[in-house]
């Protein structure tokens, strides 16, 4: 009974959240300058701005890898061509604003944030950090130090390093293998000259838009962005592009550490973004979470925190993550629960309040200015549809059982396993050779 109530409680509060997002003034977008522009208003007195670079690790070869990390992260730490960096950030913390960047698999972020009262003092800031970086060769030296011990830290900490090793068995040969941080290898030969050649070609109008969520005036954002563009160049049209993952048989590899326990990670496909079973697909891995999770660690004790989720990007994929010291225990469940969804699906009652769950996530997750201009810069650049963002209620709503379990035995057949920890501990055929093995995966891309 009470989790029923609580449904209903659910169910009230989202039509709540569309009435108010009803009343509010509608989101638009513009071209400045030859730049989409898209605008949130907001509905309060914050001001979120990002400027959204495409490309991400499309945009560097392998051995350059975590150069457009460095270069995000000098745009605020290494000064501008006007002041020093205490000077800058000194300026920042009067105002309690922000201003700082970040690259990702996909495209880098510049952005901004402050309340509305001050926006008129950080936007020159903002113009500044972007069009007149520095990269001062003593702070540059310090966050190229921070980048290399970040990396050391990846390396010691399980979770990152099994994960970096298996995009690194998964997409060996494509961009996607790259981690945006780069290796030791690639990052300690990079200059502060290697640094501010590159971003100055990748700051251009060609591979940029920007998201505004605030409540500005049209005008007013239209000439400011105008004056932002006036010195950036055109740049080489750019398109994102797009693949599809898939592995044509179960593998397995190996990777021999001195563990506490052993990590497992298993990469599998999944729908591109713009693909018609793209959302049936991300309720239906919502939903196996949930019953591999009981499964795994509830019903059998094998593991702390199984996780399955659906990682999407350019190339999305399925990852299945597990640290256990059964490993063969583990891959018998696992392939007795794939081979029981496939044959079964999912039960109305699990989508019904998988489909609540989830819309509740959503609106919780964007109540900040800053989810929500990241929610629209991501679905502006993986599915050309910034207007989606607002429009995903109605699309997961129309979702029927039967597609949600069509898109999980669409997509979820052979898998990709990488395994780090004692090897002694762990008998590979079963994974290679379990169920999975058979070949029933109908995904034809």
């Amino acid at each position: 009974m009470k989790k029923r109530m609580f449904m209903l409680l659910i169910t009230a509060s989202l039509f709540s959240i569309n009435e108010v997002n009803a009343q509010q003034q509608q989101p638009y977008e513009m071209t400045v300058s030859g730049v989409k522009v898209i605008v949130q208003p907001s509905g309060n007195d914050i001001v979120e701005i990002q400027t959204i670079l495409k490309g991400g690790v499309q945009n560097y070869p392998a051995n350059k890898a975590g150069i457009e990390a460095l270069a995000m992260t000098g745009l605020s730490e290494c000064g501008t061509q006007k002041q020093d960096k205490n000077s800058f950030k000194n300026k920042m913390d009067k105002l309690s604003a922000q201003v700082g960047a970040g690259a990702g698999k996909d495209y880098a972020v510049i952005r901004m944030n402050c309340i509305k009262s001050d926006f008129e003092n950080v936007w020159p800031l903002y113009v500044e950090a972007m069009t007149m970086p520095k990269y001062d060769e003593k702070e540059f030296a310090r966050i190229k130090q921070n980048q290399l011990t970040g990396i050391k830290a990846q390396e010691a900490q399980p979770d990152a390093a099994i994960d970096n090793f298996a995009n690194k068995m998964a997409f060996e040969g494509r961009d996607y293998a790259v981690n945006p941080s780069g290796t030791a290898e690639s990052v300690t030969p990079l200059t502060a000259a290697d640094v501010k050649a590159y971003y100055a070609n990748l700051l251009t109008k060609s591979r940029m838009y920007i998201i505004v969520v605030a409540d500005l005036d049209r005008m007013d954002i239209e000439n400011k962005v105008k004056g932002l563009l006036s010195g950036i160049k055109q740049g080489s049209p750019f398109t994102l592009k797009k693949s599809f993952f898939r592995a044509y048989k179960n593998t397995f590899s190996t990777d021999t550490r001195e563990l506490a326990t052993n990590y497992i990670e298993g990469v599998s496909s999944g729908p591109q973004p713009g693909a018609p079973d793209f959302d049936a697909f991300n309720i239906a891995m919502r939903i196996f979470y949930d019953r591999h999770f009981l499964d795994v660690r509830t019903n059998n004790g094998l593991s702390y925190a199984p996780q399955v989720r659906f990682a999407v990007g350019a190339t999305s994929v399925t990852k299945i993550n597990v640290s256990t010291t059964q490993p063969d225990k583990y891959i018998a469940v696992f392939d007795k629960l794939v081979d029981k969804t496939k044959s079964g699906g999912f039960t109305e009652d699990e989508v019904k309040n998988m489909k609540a769950s989830y819309l509740t996530g959503v609106y919780y997750r964007n109540e900040t200015n800053t989810a929500q201009a990241s929610a629209l810069a991501s679905n502006e650049l993986l599915f050309n549809d910034w207007k989606r963002t607002n429009n995903l209620v109605d699309h997961i709503k129309k979702l029927t059982p039967a597609q949600i379990s069509d898109a999980f035995r669409k997509y979820i057949g052979n898998i990709m396993w990488v395994y780090q920890g004692d090897p002694k501990k762990v008998t590979p055929t079963l994974f290679t050779n379990g169920t999975l093995h058979k070949g029933d995966n109908p995904v034809m891309q």
